[in-house]
């Protein structure tokens, strides 16, 4: 068939969308760590058939999102256990080369970003607002990450980013802030000393400080 002239604008292919909406769901705590994921009863909910569904758990399962036991419906996953110490290891890694690269590339601007950032940070926490506390956080990160613009790093944070957020939500909606507000401003004043490598090492430790939140405490 000819190419039309005018090309419809693109969008998500089905599986994509539904996959979003689980995902969403799974961060968010809609969909609590433990519950069985039915695919007949989420195609309902999400008004899909079960192709899209399925598809949607095969890719939150490579994430670690979701677990398939055996004999038993998929499950969603513990917010601490090794999947999350390996996400955390693999995001902090990321964020460290995604530092390292955009240092030296920053502008007065993407500094004034991430100050803003840090303060509504701080600021929806003293609100006990944890979404906006998330949203803060995450605006602060992909400074760096926007201005290294390394595909690489985009796709994995894209993949394990999810994981470690419901583990920041937990320690966000938890722990005081001032720590990570602390050591926001560290890595603020590195990038504005352009001094790569010691903002890297502040950044990938924000990030392995999860493996220490989410790792369970033996009883004595």
């Amino acid at each position: 068939m000819p190419v039309p002239a005018t090309a419809s604008p693109p969008r998500p292919l089905l599986r994509d969308e539904v996959r979003t909406r689980l995902r969403d769901a799974i961060v968010d705590g809609t969909l609590a760590p433990g519950e069985q994921l039915r695919d007949a009863e989420l195609a309902v909910w999400l008004g899909v058939s079960r192709t899209p569904v399925r598809e949607a758990l095969l890719d939150l399962a490579r994430s670690g999102l979701v677990q398939a036991l055996p004999g038993r419906s998929t499950v969603v996953s513990p917010v601490e256990g090794r999947d999350v110490q390996d996400a955390a290891a693999v995001v902090a890694a990321m964020h460290r080369v995604a530092v390292v690269e955009a240092t030296p590339l920053l502008t007065d601007g993407d500094i004034q970003r991430m100050q803003e950032a840090n303060d509504a940070f701080v600021a929806a926490h003293a609100a006990g607002d944890t979404n906006a506390a998330l949203a803060a956080d995450r605006a602060f990160h992909d400074v760096a990450v926007e201005r290294a613009s390394n595909a690489a790093v985009h796709t994995v944070l894209a993949l394990y980013g999810p994981v470690l957020e419901r583990a920041e939500r937990l320690r966000f909606g938890s722990h005081d802030a001032s720590a990570s507000a602390s050591r926001h401003a560290d890595l603020i004043r590195h990038c504005t000393a352009r001094d790569a490598h010691a903002a890297a090492s502040v950044a990938e430790g924000l990030w392995l400080d999860l493996l220490t939140d989410t790792t369970p405490q033996e009883t004595p």
